[in-house]
């Protein structure tokens, strides 16, 4: 059992990579081996829409001709038991590595069929951890779960299995006192890192012993 976790945040250290690093704790205690990515360490751009993974007969048929440092990372995809995606919410949205990964990722293996269909090999169960400054009400209310919804979808879509976790109202910054950001509360949020965050940790943990077990 592999199971292979992407990090979309340019922190290794901080809200999204912690999560990340205990759901794979939580899969390594199922017995599984596991490996985390991060994609800000890598060289690579988005879809460039060179159609060669739906050429009829061609020999990407299927896969991404791209000859960047994501080559070896969708290798590894299609060899993982499981796979977990990691990414901080920015302007409403997932960061632009991991919005570039997954149209790569997804895009390769998605037929223009009716219905859509997917060329992966196989089932891949699929988590997403989501990490983000705003609280679950204001999360709500802003409209953004439509964005987190729709990478759902894709990820089942392609690969047959997805869930999803959230982690609110996070800790941006280590001293709020150096930041331009009144409209947080900086003991507020000390108090919710120390008391909520835990809880996200063991939740990130259960998600990562979940996919782990088949």
């Amino acid at each position: 059992m592999k199971v292979l976790a992407i990090n979309g945040s340019p922190r290794k250290t901080w809200n999204t990579a912690t999560l990340l690093n205990k759901a794979l704790e939580g899969a390594a205690s199922q017995g599984a081996e596991t490996e985390l990515i991060h994609l800000y360490d890598l060289s690579y751009k988005g879809c460039i829409s060179c159609f060669a993974c739906k050429t009829k007969d061609g020999r990407n048929y299927g896969r991404c001709p791209i000859p960047d440092d994501l080559a070896s990372v969708f290798a590894k995809v299609e060899q993982a038991d499981a796979m977990i995606l990691g990414s901080p919410i920015y302007l409403g949205r997932v960061t632009g590595e991991m919005a570039s990964f997954m149209d790569r990722l997804v895009f390769q293996y998605l037929m223009y069929t009716d219905p859509p269909q997917s060329l992966f090999p196989g089932t891949l169960p699929t988590g997403f951890i989501y990490t983000m400054g705003v609280t679950e009400e204001q999360f709500k209310e802003s409209g953004f779960a439509q964005h987190l919804i729709l990478n759902e979808t894709m990820l089942r879509l392609t690969f047959g299995r997805a869930e999803t976790m959230h982690s609110f109202d996070t800790c941006q910054f280590e001293d709020y006192s150096k930041m331009v950001a009144p409209r947080f509360d900086p003991e507020k949020k000390a108090a919710r890192r120390k008391e909520v965050f835990p809880e996200d940790c063991d939740k990130a943990f259960a998600m990562g012993a979940k996919l782990a077990t088949k």
